[in-house]
């Protein structure tokens, strides 16, 4: 009835969690150098409309991230039951 007084957690972060952070902020790196880019040279984006100019940015981060923890490897753990992996 009583909990464990000094339970023991051994989860890692998953392969999918590191995969899409490291994915956010490299791509995130990057839109920052399109910014930059940009800043010096505003007709590179000057032929889009500018409510697809605000929404682009962050979505290509969101995008990269989304597509990378999908492909990514889920961490196995062996830890659970069967009907729970």
């Amino acid at each position: 009835m009583h909990a464990d007084p000094e339970p023991t957690y051994s989860r890692p972060v998953e392969t999918k969690v590191k995969a899409m952070t490291l994915a956010a902020y490299l791509s995130g790196v990057a839109g920052m150098a399109v910014l930059q880019a940009v800043a010096a040279d505003p007709s590179m984006i000057a032929f889009l409309p500018d409510w697809v100019e605000a929404i682009t940015l962050p979505l290509l981060p969101t995008a990269l991230a989304a597509v990378v923890g999908w492909k990514a490897r889920h961490t196995p753990r062996p830890d659970l039951p069967n009907d729970q992996r």
